[in-house]
């Protein structure tokens, strides 16, 4: 049987971790202007911009996917430093 069982909690034994590890740097604030972005912002040109302003594919698909999509890509960028 090999050595390796894989992650076993050990009570009283700390990981040190480095104050990078941490850290809530450039990369976190971006995420959240996103999550703004995403949540108030393309929301509320929906609101005060109705499909008679806009096309319905544009109000109702394109507007609601963009963030979406931006919001997931900057997700995975942020969380793989």
């Amino acid at each position: 049987m090999s050595d390796d069982r894989g992650y076993v909690y050990e009570p009283g034994v700390e990981r040190a971790t480095s104050p990078d590890e941490r850290e809530f740097d450039w990369r976190g604030w971006t995420l959240v202007g996103v999550i703004v972005f995403a949540f108030l912002v393309a929301p509320a040109v929906i609101l005060f911009h109705p499909p008679e302003t806009l096309p319905f594919f544009v109000a109702y698909l394109v507007l609601p996917l963009a963030p979406a999509v931006l919001l997931g890509l900057v997700a995975v960028w942020s969380t793989t430093r």
